[in-house]
């Protein structure tokens, strides 16, 4: 017991070392609440993407697809007012009809350091100067990867699968997602990223597209090991709806069941769970799938009103109690209540520790 407390104070006393595994808009609110907690961050991004700009860059030029990078370090960047001008150049599409349509600013500049610098970690690193981010951005594998699924619900008889390529194809077939592997098998994880990863404080999973940017990062069998293997507190963030094209119909139980199939072994410390998207039954569904994992449920008000957006205050509160290790964060009170008075009196104001207002418009 004095153990714990002594860790817990010692956790107090510096600031947390973070890591968010994830890609796209899910990781950007990841991101958006860590910061508020710390400048130590490393996010660690899925490179399956073969779609749009992403996809044009990775296919020209055999690189790791950019765009989720992209927006990584746009959720990092400096709150100065060069951070703030470089984060909105980097997020810039062009415009016209011609090659270079439709691309944002940051995939040609990260693609052109990538290729000049023949190291996208490197590249990484150096436009994080660029735009001042004081944490990290690393992808996942060093090379890119691409998804695979088997896919139900295509053929006349619905016990049949059909395999389905492609982060893109898998998005806008229709059908139920049964599984996914990645292509090449058992690729490399980025070594930084597995150092990170074996220094955290807290790693958190989650939220952001399930099966092409949640599950990937544990069907890397490095990653997967660091995952298991590390002492950080662990957390996975539930998405505050299903995902049309994806998880079309999943309940949050849904989720938890998916995720064990793909990493039957995978434990975390907590899973954290928006209080207004379930019912008392739906509550104890989700608190017997949490065994799977060994996990206990956070039940808690993390969301944006009237939409399905994370708010990146109440979203660091609750990542705060979490890796101190509390049991508090919106769990069920002897009286059957939910104490998420406390989140929100941690999450308010909405501000980092340096006082200024922080939002995530950058990306929308």
């Amino acid at each position: 017991m004095s153990s714990d407390i002594d860790q817990n104070s010692q956790l107090a006393r510096r600031e947390p070392r973070i890591v968010a595994l994830g890609g796209g808009h899910g990781l950007y609110a990841t991101l958006s609440a860590a910061r508020r907690l710390t400048h130590d961050i490393t996010a660690v991004v899925t490179v399956s993407d073969d779609g749009g700009s992403s996809g044009r860059i990775r296919s020209e030029l055999g690189i790791v697809p950019p765009g989720d990078l992209r927006m990584a370090l746009a959720a990092l960047a400096s709150d100065s007012p060069r951070g703030r001008m470089w984060a909105s150049a980097i997020q810039h599409r062009l415009g016209g009809s011609g090659g270079l349509a439709g691309h944002p600013i940051g995939n040609l500049i990260l693609a052109g350091l990538t290729d000049m610098l023949a190291d996208p970690v490197s590249a990484l690193d150096e436009m994080g100067r660029m735009l001042g981010i004081t944490g990290r951005v690393l992808p996942m594998c060093p090379i890119p990867l691409q998804i695979e699924a088997d896919v139900s619900g295509l053929e006349s008889d619905p016990r049949m699968s059909r395999v389905i390529r492609g982060q893109v194809a898998l998005a806008t077939t229709p059908g139920k997602v049964r599984r996914v592997r990645l292509h090449p098998g058992n690729p490399p994880a980025t070594r930084q990223a597995i150092d990170a990863i074996m220094a955290a404080d807290l790693v958190v999973l989650g939220p952001g597209s399930w099966f092409t940017s949640v599950i990937p990062h544990v069907l890397v069998p490095e990653l997967f090991a660091a995952l298991q293997q590390t002492q950080a507190r662990k957390a996975l963030i539930l998405n505050l709806a299903p995902e049309p094209g994806e998880t079309a119909g999943f309940s949050a139980e849904r989720h938890l069941h998916v995720l064990s199939q793909h990493a039957p072994e995978f434990g975390v410390h907590d899973i954290v769970v928006e209080s207004a998207s379930a019912d008392d039954t739906e509550r104890d569904h989700l608190t017997r799938a949490a065994a799977l994992f060994n996990a206990q449920v956070q039940f808690a008000d993390v969301s944006r009103p009237g939409t399905h957006l994370h708010d990146p205050a109440k979203l660091a509160a609750v990542l705060d109690r979490v890796r101190m290790g509390s049991a508090a964060v919106g769990t069920r009170t002897a009286a059957g209540t939910d104490a998420e008075s406390t989140v929100r009196l941690a999450a308010g104001g909405g501000r980092t520790q340096h006082g200024s207002q922080r939002g995530d418009a950058t990306w929308r």
